[in-house]
């Protein structure tokens, strides 16, 4: 009970700590004094607030361990039988647990920006600590006034609740907080982008410290997308990677504007130009990220992944997201005379300048495409009632066509030059790996039997595209981080889409001793047995898969009955190869005998993975190279 005490009050004293902050910012910069160094109190307060932070998250922890069921977000969310490692879990696994965390990575990030921004002019640094304070201090006010994660019960419940089951598992515990150093990087971009916009203050100094953030943000926010992939794949028992899930799509709109931002800030670097776009993508991914933030907690979503329904919560996070964005568009149009350069009409059509743009443009259709897919079926129900999903053909249908020149581009941009380049003589090599690529394309168009031009043209253009980035990276290690994450990038297309086209599925209702042909294979059920867990009893199946070379394959998918929450999941049986995944679940049918069946077989499910860590690593590179 006392760690509720703490927690909270640590809460109500940070959240007057914000105020100080972001009147005192306000104060000091509008004194203006021209020495470059910040106020101590500056640093001390920041400090300050940051302790306060950790204390509060600490005491929700806390009272998480011990089953401290006079809290009530423990008591909705925790059970006494629940392991330990999902007890600390479930701190950040509920709606007021996972602000908190915000509210810690928030207060975290500002703390390391003072102390790394000391090459940045004071007013700056003012001005940046200002509109970050007001995002911290919004979210104090979210926390203490609709969300306060440490609400007393009394009188005190003997039991709890519990966590919902499919959010135990070990990949559940690091998602939320790598996701969260994401989305919250992309507060940092904002608050120094105003500031930046304010005080014209868009040098190559400023591009390179910016540029240390977006770097940051978009490697969590990367392998946070990553890691929620494979949990679904494994914990949902949908049998793939991705599947236009609202929340899925929540971050992935984000994610499409921090990449936009991380070349064109590249530009920014080299030759001082493209400010506006560095402006309006730092905003958007910002304001994208307070989005998927109020979709998701709002309840608006139909989601497996939605924490809360409650319309007072969503009320609050869609007021402070429209005054944080009416802000910075008012500071737009009202300083956009100080991102005025002449300079920025001379670009070339043949440059690395104009095919950065036209990845950017690339990038923000296939942003709007997944924005309209997702919010279109919220405006459809509230305007008619009638309630709609949006799956993957919608996506396809769009998202396909131009794809595919936008990977051909992607395979001559990166070896443009700035400012203005020219055709020179043609490359043996690169007239080589097209027709090359042109033959693997039509190969596996007759293999397939489809008559898909579309198809075809996609698989050409994949295969093109990973062929010159495999080359360029094996050629020479001059901007490896570049190099890397554009391969990975085109190994993760081509893996896609081989995953799509060559995958298998079988689905069928069995009962013990059934066999089915498949494939060319024999399937066999041949029993199932109980066994009990620390909080839940499963079933556990035993199949064989048969081939015609006779050789077996055993599964053994499992279902779980959890006491508290009385919950039941499926928990698929996964056989990882090098070019192919075996996948098996199975499901309950009521009142019946049968088991629902699927197996799966998902062709380079383990490149998809490899793919995006290559992406990623290729983005660590390149931040470890900017910080030295």
């Amino acid at each position: 009970m006392i760690f509720n005490h703490i927690g909270y009050y640590s809460l109500v004293f940070g959240f007057f700590i914000s105020l100080y902050l972001l009147f005192f910012s306000m104060f000091l910069y509008l004194k203006g004094k021209l020495n470059n160094q910040l106020n101590l109190n500056i640093y001390y307060f920041s400090s300050l607030q940051l302790f306060l932070v950790i204390l509060s998250f600490i005491s929700l922890i806390i009272s998480f361990i011990l089953s401290d069921f006079s809290n009530e977000t423990v008591y909705y969310n925790s059970h006494t039988t629940k392991p330990l490692f999902y007890k600390i879990a479930g701190t950040w696994g509920n709606h007021e647990g996972s602000l908190l965390l915000w509210l810690l990575v928030l207060t975290l990030f500002i703390f390391i920006f003072i102390l790394k921004s000391n090459n940045q002019p004071k007013l700056y640094r003012l001005l940046s600590i200002f509109f970050q304070q007001i995002i911290i201090t919004g979210f104090f006010l979210f926390l203490l006034i609709t969300s306060n994660p440490f609400n007393y019960l009394f009188p005190i419940p003997i039991e709890g609740l519990g966590l919902n089951p499919i959010l135990q598992d070990p990949a559940l515990v690091i998602h939320p907080p790598i996701l969260y150093l994401g989305y919250v990087g992309s507060s940092i971009i904002f608050s120094s982008s105003l500031a930046a916009l304010i005080e014209n203050n868009f040098s190559k100094i400023w591009a390179k410290h910016i540029k240390n953030w977006v770097f940051v943000s978009w490697i969590f926010l990367t392998l946070g997308i990553l890691l929620g992939s494979i949990w679904a794949y494994y914990e949902l028992g949908w049998g793939g990677f991705w599947f236009w899930d609202p929340v899925e799509n929540v971050s992935l709109m984000p994610w499409f504007s921090l990449t936009a931002l991380l070349h064109t800030i590249s530009v920014l670097e080299k030759r001082q130009l493209l400010k506006s776009w560095t402006i309006i993508l730092s905003i958007s991914t910002f304001s994208l990220s307070m989005s998927g933030t109020f979709l998701v907690r709002s309840g608006i979503l139909n989601s497996v992944h939605t924490f809360a329904n409650d319309p007072e919560r969503g009320v609050f996070i869609l007021t402070f997201l429209f005054i944080l964005i009416f802000l910075a568009v008012f500071i737009f149009f009202f300083f956009s005379k100080n991102i005025v350069n002449l300079n920025e009409k001379n670009f070339y059509w043949l440059s690395k300048d104009s095919s950065i743009i036209i990845n950017n443009w690339f990038m923000m259709y296939f942003l709007s495409v997944v924005l309209i897919g997702t919010i279109y079926p919220i405006f459809l129900e509230v305007i008619t009632s009638d309630k709609i999903s949006i799956g993957p053909p919608f996506f396809n249908k769009l998202i396909v066509p131009f794809l595919i020149p936008f990977l051909l581009i992607m395979s001559f941009g990166p070896k443009l030059k700035w400012i203005k380049d020219r055709f020179n003589k043609l490359e043996l090599d690169k007239i080589f790996f097209f027709v090359i690529s042109i033959l693997i394309s039509v190969l596996i168009y007759e293999k397939l039997g489809q008559k898909n031009l579309l198809i075809t043209i996609l698989i050409f253009a994949s295969i093109y595209l990973f062929l010159i980035s495999l080359i360029e990276l094996i050629k020479s290690r001059n901007n490896l981080s570049q190099k890397l994450s554009h391969f990975g990038f085109s190994l993760l297309i081509l893996s896609i889409l081989f995953n799509g086209l060559f995958s298998k599925e079988f689905s069928s209702n069995m009962k013990i001793g059934d066999q089915i042909e498949f494939d060319n294979k024999l399937i066999k059920f041949k029993n199932v047995e109980s066994k009990k867990g620390s909080n839940y009893n499963s079933i556990i199946a035993s199949f064989v898969i048969e081939d015609e070379n006779k050789r077996i394959s055993k599964f053994f998918p499992e279902i779980r009955i959890y006491n508290q929450p009385n919950i039941m999941t499926s928990e698929a049986d996964i056989k990882t190869s090098i070019f192919q995944d075996k996948f098996f679940v199975i499901n309950f049918l009521k009142n019946e005998n049968y088991f629902n069946v699927r197996y799966q077989v998902k062709s380079f499910m383990i490149w998809i993975w490899i793919s995006t860590l290559l992406i990623v690593l290729g983005g660590l590179i390149g931040l470890v190279r900017k910080i030295k």
